[in-house]
């Protein structure tokens, strides 16, 4: 279950990745451009901390779980996909969206094999 703080940093989050775009066209400096990159990166951190103690009280809670990872890792995954499609067609692609898909790929089958030896 979503706890208010989850929703907070996941808004602020948003936010802040958003204006990493530079939506509205306004020239950022260098000093701000360095703080919002320092503030994604607290966010993602207390994120990633909510994401890794959560725990299922049931099977229920276990099983909606496990589809809101996969939800987000199919996202996550056709997100970059749809990157290096574009970027491929436009020039060539980014080595950090071919890097971030292959981490997803190894962490994926990295978590599926230690969840085997778990067992």
């Amino acid at each position: 279950m979503e706890t208010k703080n989850e929703v907070i940093i996941s808004v602020l989050l948003l936010t802040l990745l958003v204006s990493l775009l530079n939506p509205f066209g306004l020239w950022m400096p260098d000093e701000i451009l360095y703080l919002t990159i320092g503030g994604v990166f607290v966010l993602v951190s207390i994120f990633s901390s909510f994401v890794w103690k959560e725990s299922a009280r049931d099977e229920r809670e276990q099983l909606h779980k496990m589809i809101a990872g996969r939800f987000g890792y199919l996202a996550g995954m056709a997100t970059l996909l749809l990157g290096i499609i574009i970027e491929s067609i436009d020039s060539h692609p980014s080595p950090w969206l071919i890097s971030a898909v292959a981490a997803m790929v190894l962490g994926k089958i990295f978590g599926a094999h230690w969840a085997k030896l778990k067992r």
